[in-house]
């Protein structure tokens, strides 16, 4: 009996973490994929096994969620298709790299160090913004309209403004009347799915910032189209590593089992919440998550069980507390906006 509670106790926590994790998939067009592989990392996965999973998990997940997005209109499909062919190009490279690191014995450190300093420093990042509280630069922003970058050039960070100056042809045209060279899309593409081939995630938690920040894409538009871009990258990046037995659907099942309803909801929250409300959430998630495992490789290092323990708790917590930020944001905008009708109405 004790084996079978221990199997559906681990069966409850992954569809509950499942669930988390699409709703900030949804909500975000990110955050929260990345938080898969670590959190296997920390309950003893293989790496290959923890970024393989994490990548079938990814790939569910978003299907799901772009689903969704495009019924809001928030799918820039011709983006969406160059961004595919530079991420898949490096998510071959990224995975090879994991290969030769299993080789060699370092991947699960490697891959672990990586997490640290790449969630640490974008959660600083986008922390950082969150409390200057400045909505033109801001990370996140208003999720309603498409069009803010057309209608409102100062929606536009300086630095995409500043990139969007250099006329390197061929140069193209995306949502919000908005050109761009095509070499900076495929760069960006390319450095994002080097990320994803490597770490196990989406990317989406590079890719939005740098389509935001660099590239100058409006907001919603940059979180429908990732999620549409994520559906292939995950989807290659989880046939190449099930190819290499890297895919547990042991693990991948009760996670999208959790996560096809989370998805939902968090996709329809960005009808109804601004992401401004709750983007410092987000930030202290990313760090978290890079607090996380950084416990874990010490626990590794120094060979401290309880620091892994404290590591996974954290991973947990951080998606919790983030995601039930979504939920809770929906309900009170839900009934402020019911509030005020029966005020109109009487």
């Amino acid at each position: 009996m004790e084996p079978f509670g221990i199997a559906l106790t681990t069966l409850a926590l992954f569809v509950s973490f499942g669930f988390m994790i699409g709703v900030l998939f949804g909500f975000f067009g990110m955050g929260g994929s990345f938080l898969v592989t670590p959190a296997l990392l920390v309950m003893g996965y293989p790496a290959r096994v923890a970024v393989g999973s994490g990548m079938a998990f990814v790939f569910g997940t978003a299907v799901i969620a772009t689903l969704k997005h495009h019924d809001l209109g928030q799918v820039d499909y011709k983006l969406g298709g160059l961004m595919i062919a530079g991420t898949t190009a490096g998510i071959e490279v990224g995975s090879l790299m994991v290969y030769r690191l299993e080789e060699f014995g370092l991947a699960g450190g490697v891959i672990g160090v990586t997490y640290v300093g790449l969630l640490g420093s974008i959660g600083l990042f986008v922390t950082r913004n969150a409390l200057k509280n400045d909505d033109n630069d801001g990370f996140g922003g208003d999720h309603h309209d498409a069009t803010d970058a057309e209608s409102d050039p100062d929606a536009i960070p300086d630095l995409a403004k500043t990139i969007q100056s250099y006329h390197v042809p061929p140069m193209m045209t995306i949502a919000g009347g908005i050109q761009v060279s095509l070499w900076m899309v495929l760069g960006v593409a390319f450095a994002t799915g080097l990320l994803s081939g490597f770490l196990g995630v989406g990317g989406g938690f590079i890719r939005m910032p740098a389509m935001f920040y660099l590239i100058g894409v409006p907001v919603p538009v940059a979180v429908g189209t990732d999620l549409f871009e994520i559906v292939f990258s995950g989807g290659f990046g989880a046939f190449t590593y099930g190819m290499n037995g890297g895919v547990d659907l042991s693990i991948v099942a009760p996670l999208l089992a959790g996560s096809a309803l989370g998805a939902r909801i968090g996709s329809a929250a960005t009808g109804i919440v601004d992401e401004d409300d709750i983007k410092i959430y987000f930030g202290l998630m990313l760090l978290g998550g890079s607090i996380a495992v950084a416990f874990q490789q010490a626990g590794d290092y120094f060979a401290i069980a309880a620091f892994n323990r404290v590591g996974f708790a954290l991973i947990l917590l951080s998606a919790f507390v983030v995601s039930g930020a979504v939920i809770y944001s929906t309900i009170a905008m839900m009934r402020k906006r019911s509030n005020a009708a029966a005020t109109s109405a009487d």
